[in-house]
């Protein structure tokens, strides 16, 4: 499932959805509707690590790629994570390259990193995989690293410089708030920054990754060259469509 996911992140784009929600019937409906992955997040969702192994295993029944973000880099968070089965992880705040080669050696077994080893975990098929391939298989998870404030703007090209990161992902929320314009994604200053980002990304060879909630976004960004695309949030999705069916039904239009 890695392997697939990371070839066509490299061959074309992936598209994705945040998850704000503990019900593993959204995450089958986003996988059942072809969604190429569901970033469940932990920074700004209501779940815990124990809520997040229903809707892994919801995951892994219709094929939708798992990314788990977390509140932080935190080495029992990550680890905890990816025991329980994420294929990836997204890693927020980063603002140097110190932060990245942090997520790297929390998130990788030796001789690519120091995660804490069990194999008695269900990522592991509770023991029953053999621990060799485990390791190795372990060591091939999804790195996202969130940029999103001026200072890992600044330190872009080191962070960049640091092996084992698989996508650089672009907040333009918490972007927007340090540059001065909060909630204006679309606002020029936001949009400059993010091109520089997306740009050094694609030289240096790293996928690059934003959110948006407009279609018109969505190509913009991916004509840009931007190859991990989550498109908006569940919750704010169905909201949008009740929404829409009320006013429908009542008569008042969309």
């Amino acid at each position: 499932m890695i392997r697939d996911f990371k070839q066509k992140l490299k061959d074309d784009f992936v598209a994705g959805i945040f998850s704000k929600t503990s019900d593993p019937a959204f995450i089958e409906i986003m996988g059942r509707g072809g969604f190429d992955f569901v970033i469940i997040d932990l920074e700004h969702g209501p779940n815990s690590v124990q809520t997040v192994q229903n809707l892994l295993c919801a995951a892994e029944v219709t094929g939708i790629f798992p990314i788990i973000r977390v509140k932080e880099d935190n080495s029992s968070l990550i680890g905890e994570v990816l025991d329980i089965g994420a294929c990836g992880i997204q890693v927020p705040h980063i603002n140097n390259a110190d932060d990245a080669k942090e997520v790297v050696m929390l998130s990788r077994f030796a001789p690519l990193g120091m995660r804490g080893v069990c194999r008695f975990v269900r990522a592991a098929d509770y023991s029953s995989m053999d621990r060799f391939s485990y390791f190795s298989e372990a060591n091939e998870a999804v790195i996202v690293l969130q940029i999103e404030g001026p200072e890992g703007i600044e330190n872009i090209d080191r962070v960049l410089e640091v092996e084992g990161a698989d996508i650089i992902f672009i907040g333009p929320y918490d972007l927007s708030q340090s540059l001065g314009v909060p909630g204006e994604v679309d606002h020029p200053s936001v949009e400059k920054k993010m091109k520089e980002i997306i740009e050094k990304s694609v030289r240096g060879g790293v996928a690059v990754g934003t959110f948006v909630d407009t279609y018109e976004n969505a190509d913009k960004w991916r004509g840009l060259g931007v190859k991990y695309i989550a498109y908006s949030v569940d919750v704010g999705i169905f909201y949008d469509k009740c929404v829409e069916v009320v006013k429908r039904i009542t008569g008042g239009g969309v």
